[in-house]
């Protein structure tokens, strides 16, 4: 009998706690703001949410925003001469160097699809070297810069017409980090 007495005592007990918890109004619960560290007043402070989802700096950029700065550089059939109009994007990439010091850079030489796998690994690599010798000259350290031909087995452009084949003469720069 007592054991019946206590369950129910318990029952009674777990109903109106139960009743009670669900009757209470739910407030939302008040934010924690975390101590200040700086000499300003709560108004100057900025909320957090704007220090979360602040834009990166320029010191935030990633190795593969830096390689999307940099533009290829396109080459002559069998040439590898830098012609006139593909300057500027030599000197685009030479700043985007210069502003990113902690990179540096691997420029791959890239061939059409005409002629044989070592003439154009060799022509290639000709390519590259020519990319790299310029940015030297600009002012980009020998050491930030290495090279590697792919020849004509990394085409850019699928295709087989000169469509495709002035897109795959070139010079890719890919950003590595130092």
């Amino acid at each position: 009998m007592r054991k019946l007495h206590f369950l129910f005592f318990i029952a009674v007990i777990s109903a109106l706690t139960l009743g009670l918890t669900a009757c209470k109004k739910h407030e939302a619960p008040t934010p924690i703001t975390p101590p200040s560290t700086s000499s300003q007043t709560p108004s100057e402070q900025q909320p957090m949410e704007s220090q979360v989802t602040k834009e990166p700096g320029p010191t935030e950029t990633t190795i593969e925003d830096i390689t999307r700065m940099m533009q290829p550089v396109f080459f002559d059939f069998d040439k590898s001469d830098i012609r006139d109009d593909q300057i500027p994007a030599l000197q685009n990439n030479a700043s985007v160097l210069k502003q990113n010091g902690t990179v540096n850079v691997l420029i791959e030489g890239h061939c059409d699809e005409r002629g044989t796998v070592e003439y154009n690994l060799a022509l290639g690599d000709r390519r590259a070297k020519a990319a790299k010798d310029y940015l030297v000259n600009l002012g980009i350290a020998d050491n930030r810069i290495s090279t590697i031909s792919y020849g004509k087995s990394r085409p850019f452009a699928e295709g087989h017409d000169e469509t495709a084949w002035r897109q795959n003469r070139r010079a890719q720069f890919v950003a590595v980090k130092k």
